[in-house]
């Protein structure tokens, strides 16, 4: 299946629904989803159509992922043959030359519901489309395991959801995509593979700096001369900002035309569909891999929704203000004065928070690291949870800080130290006379620098013009280049190969030795899309191999990053593919294809290569510069080999009846580098039982709604229902469930941490012993035990 067809779908709602049901899956698709009374993600994105107001009340948000969440559940809890009659809906037939993609109930009970109870077909029921018996549509699942057949399972499910989804939804765009969407499970399904998104999209992140990145870099930049409990308040209000914009609903691309250019209407439909396929889909279809909005976009797609956004969020503060604890209120005061701080910074082009080489200071990011521990063991917000069970927003702030730390805050060299190594490599030099006089080693991009800086060669980007008088030297080279491209490029045809050269869009970097063109590459650079897009590049014949190929692409590189161009594009022959490759050129495209695609000439037989610029970078000095480093780093080596190259006379303390010595007492350990870990001291458990009640209850509080909000803790939310499961009290004498132990902390019970963890060791006790290990609630407690027991450990109060 290919990614691009996401671009390209062209059918509508009732297309799809006679896709899904003549290319596999079940008939009574939509009946069978009604029937059982799921969720749906149109329930969350039906918005999209009527004004994207910010997206549904997160009650509703929750509503429907609860919903979806049971749904499952039951369908996992079903007997086997009810699974497997389930799955033969979107399994096809196994009979030699049957071409049915999926067993379709018999027309006697084509309304009947296969995840109710009242209704498990046999084995031996005919497919009322091949009149084959289901267990033909089966056969290949024969050993399949419990956890399979429920990924299975799961996948129909979010697929049965994105096609009521299509049938509920008006805007075409988010309909194409909900499309291709189920179309991937379905063929995921089909395949018992998991999905995976490719295609013109491109992989997340699609921007950097991320947003997440850049707002931290923001409350550093702009409010790190507060005091630390303003300081605090100020990060509050950013993660607050963060949280709104990873549940942010964006507008369909539809209704955003009228106030954007077709430029920028174009990227947000790119920028729409991705937020559609990897943030909002997935929240509530968990076969697909979910990712958070303000970890894989950048500063494009903020600059584009900020302005509706940033007045929803205000709206939403002053609606919502009197529903905020007194001592929250401030976030929400300090909100506007946030929000037009980081308008300006959103809108200026040479704004250092957007810097990919910005740093944070290490002081501030230990005071995040410290802050971020802090509310991991405060009472946890009702807001949405990722698949590990942790919120999304402090998953997004954990995640912004580690990369922040990722990003190199270890502690440079001092100046003195790189001085003094440059001073010992060119007295090195110096004495090795012949190292000068016969250079053996020099590098071909050392020689041609040297000839540029003598003038003995130049390099002049030129081009033609009919709105100016074009000089005769601008009309000699590009003759000469014209001949240079025709004879060192023998397939293209001359006519071709003229009409680009003298082409008014596009340009020609020129290599010039002794006033005559011996080189150029011919390019046409699309400002809009962000690309430059190469057609010729060639260098004489006797004048090959010396380095000029290499350093007229690194020239063409500082032009296109000078004018703002951080992308390359060139269809390469298979001769030329391994030098793009030298040049940094991959056949793995980074750009979507919509932004390229109608703009690029495409060749037939050629590869597409795609080169991504880094705006640091200075690419006609990198080589010297990394071998500069290079000299320096083996330089510093050498001194420090010879620093600790000594030998020290052995130990002769133990002869003398020592049983023991300090390690940093070892003579030349200290010489080499070696630093004493500090070992934390080991103190009284900070939580024990004599310790403060108040605090004991708030870490009990704080476990208690982490696990509440985990993935594996449905079983255990509240009492057994006797009508429900009647002998259950018969086997169990003394149950035990979460809102059980939620009643006796408020009543104070849990004074000690051991009565604590009794009563939550209960609740896993007396699911396993109800339960066979087979069973999903079983597997729940084994789950939901782990996470409890890292909880514990986290607070220091787990002595196992």
């Amino acid at each position: 299946m290919s990614g691009g067809a996401l671009i390209t779908l062209k059918e509508d709602a009732t297309e799809a629904g006679a896709s899904s049901n003549g290319s596999g899956g079940n008939s009574n698709m939509a009946h069978n989803q009604q029937a059982s009374g799921s969720g749906n993600v149109s329930g969350a994105s039906s918005h999209n159509v009527n004004g994207g107001n910010g997206g549904p009340p997160e009650g509703t948000r929750q509503n429907s992922l609860q919903r979806i969440q049971l749904r499952k559940q039951k369908v996992f809890n079903l007997p086997v043959p009810q699974k497997l009659a389930k799955l033969s809906m979107y399994s096809a037939c196994q009979s030699e030359g049957c071409r049915c993609t999926g067993w379709k109930t018999p027309q006697e009970n084509r309304h009947r519901d296969v995840e109710s109870s009242s209704y498990c077909p046999e084995f031996t029921e005919e497919c009322r489309s091949c009149r084959h018996a289901l267990q033909n549509h089966i056969a290949h699942l024969d050993g399949i395991s419990g956890s399979q057949m429920n990924d299975l399972l799961g996948a129909i499910i979010d697929m049965e959801n994105l096609f009521m989804s299509m049938q509920r939804v008006e805007d075409e765009d988010t309909k194409k995509v909900y499309l291709y969407l189920f179309r991937l499970l379905r063929q995921c399904v089909l395949t018992r593979q998991q999905a995976v998104i490719r295609g013109p999209l491109g992989d997340p992140p699609f921007e950097t700096p991320c947003i997440a990145k850049a707002v931290s870099s923001f409350v550093f930049y702009k409010y790190n001369h507060l005091s630390q409990s303003e300081l605090q308040t100020m990060t509050e209000v950013a993660k607050t900002f963060l949280n709104f914009l990873n549940h942010y609903n964006f507008e369909p691309p539809s209704m955003r035309r009228s106030g954007l250019t077709h430029e920028d209407a174009s990227t947000y439909k790119i920028n729409y569909t991705r937020w559609l396929v990897f943030c909002h889909v997935p929240a509530f279809c968990n076969s697909l891999r979910h990712f958070e909005t303000s970890l894989v976009f950048g500063r494009t797609l903020l600059r584009t929704i900020f302005k509706y956004m940033a007045e929803q969020l205000r709206n939403k503060c002053t609606s919502e203000r009197d529903r905020f604890p007194a001592d929250k209120r401030s976030i929400i005061t300090l909100m506007p004065k946030f929000l037009d701080a980081l308008k300006s910074e959103l809108l200026k082009d040479d704004s250092p928070i957007w810097d990919q080489g910005f740093r944070l200071s290490p002081a501030f990011i230990i005071q995040q690291r410290k802050r971020l521990q802090e509310s991991n063991a405060g009472p946890a917000t009702g807001s949405k949870r990722t698949s590990t069970g942790e919120p999304a927003h402090k998953r997004a702030k954990k995640e912004t800080i580690d990369r922040a730390i990722g990003d190199g805050h270890f502690e440079d060299l001092t100046d003195e130290t790189v001085v003094r190594a440059m001073k010992a490599i060119s007295e090195s030099k110096a004495i090795n006379k012949s190292e000068i006089l016969f250079p053996v080693n020099v590098s071909r991009d050392e020689n041609v620098k040297a000839e540029e800086q003598q003038r003995a060669i130049e390099f002049h980007v030129v081009g033609n013009s009919l709105t100016k008088q074009v000089d005769k030297q601008t009309i000699f080279w590009l003759i000469g280049l014209q001949a240079v491209f025709a004879y060192q490029l023998p397939e293209m045809p001359r006519e071709y190969i003229s009409q680009l050269v003298f082409d008014t869009k596009h340009k020609t970097l020129a290599l010039i030795k002794e006033n005559q063109p011996i080189g150029g590459i011919c390019f046409r650079p699309f400002s809009s899309q962000g690309f430059t897009e190469i057609v010729f590049c060639a260098v004489t014949m006797s004048e090959q191999v010396k380095g000029y190929g290499t350093h007229l692409m690194n020239h063409l590189k500082d032009y296109s990053i000078k004018h703002g161009i951080r992308h390359l594009l060139t269809y390469a022959d298979c001769d030329a593919i391994g030098y793009f490759k030298k040049q940094g050129f991959s056949k793995d495209i980074k750009l979507a294809r919509p932004v390229y695609a109608g703009f690029i000439k495409e060749y037939d037989g050629a590869t597409l290569m795609h080169c991504e610029l880094h705006p640091s970078i200075v690419n006609t000095q990198f080589i010297s510069v990394i071998r500069k480093q290079s000299e320096i780093l083996k330089e510093l080596i050498a001194q420090r080999h010879n620093e600790v190259q000594k030998v020290r006379p052995g130990l002769t303390c133990f002869k003398e009846g020592l049983r023991s010595i300090p390690v940093e007492s070892i003579p030349g350990l200290r010489e080499i580098g070696w630093k004493p870990q500090m070992r934390a001291q080991r103190t009284s458990r900070p939580l024990e039982e004599s310790s403060d009640p108040e605090k004991l209850a708030a870490s009990f509080t704080a476990i208690l709604q982490s696990l509440r909000q985990h993935q594996a803790a449905w079983p255990f939310l509240r009492p057994v229902p006797a009508a429900e499961v009647p002998d259950y009290y018969d086997h169990i004498k003394y149950p035990m469930d979460l809102k059980t132990m939620g009643e006796r902390l408020k009543q104070g019970y849990y004074v000690t941490r051991r009565l604590f963890m009794a009563d939550m060791a209960r609740i896993f006790s007396n699911c396993r012993f109800y339960n066979s290990p087979e069973t999903e609630y079983y597997r729940c407690a084994n789950s939901l035990e782990r996470y409890f027991q890292t909880k514990m450990r986290e607070l220091g109060l787990w002595d196992k």
